[in-house]
């Protein structure tokens, strides 16, 4: 008989618990009907941080996926009136993606639906819980400080 791994345990956990928080947040999106799919609404939070329009490549860069990937999304986006590709100022072969009206009127639905998602996934864990849990996350999401962190910091 083997020792049971806690490191297997632990990422069995994480796993489990990152498909439950994308079925809750895929309900509570389907729920306020905005027709628009997670890896959609990624990207539109995606867009939303960039000062000026991106090009293609850089939201696929961002978003870690290949091009192509960014071209199906933009396009259910543009014909749902979410985005619109705009041409770059400096150079007329370049395409970039903004945000419509709706668009942003559609990140502030797609903020709520996170917001309800996240306080029925926290809902059973108390103020100091998820202070910890918090800590713990940033923990893991910084990852371990190395000399390198340590001298460009």
């Amino acid at each position: 008989m083997t020792a049971p791994d806690p490191d297997g345990l632990l990422a069995e956990q994480l796993l489990r618990l990152t498909r439950r928080v994308h079925r809750i947040q895929k309900r509570h999106l389907e729920h306020r009907d905005l027709g628009i799919t997670p890896a959609q609404s990624r990207l539109l939070r995606t867009l939303a941080h960039y000062g000026s329009p991106p090009r293609m490549a850089d939201l696929a860069e961002r978003l870690e996926v290949v091009p192509r990937a960014v071209t199906t999304l933009v396009d259910g986006l543009e014909a749902a009136g979410k985005v619109r590709r705009v041409p770059d100022p400096a150079n007329r072969r370049v395409i970039r993606i903004e945000l419509t009206d709706d668009g942003h009127a559609a990140l502030g639905e797609l903020r709520g639906a996170r917001r309800s998602a996240a306080e029925e996934i926290l809902a059973p864990l108390t103020d100091q819980q998820r202070a910890v849990l918090g800590g713990l996350l940033d923990a893991l999401i910084d990852g371990p400080v190395t000399g390198e962190d340590r001298r460009t910091a």
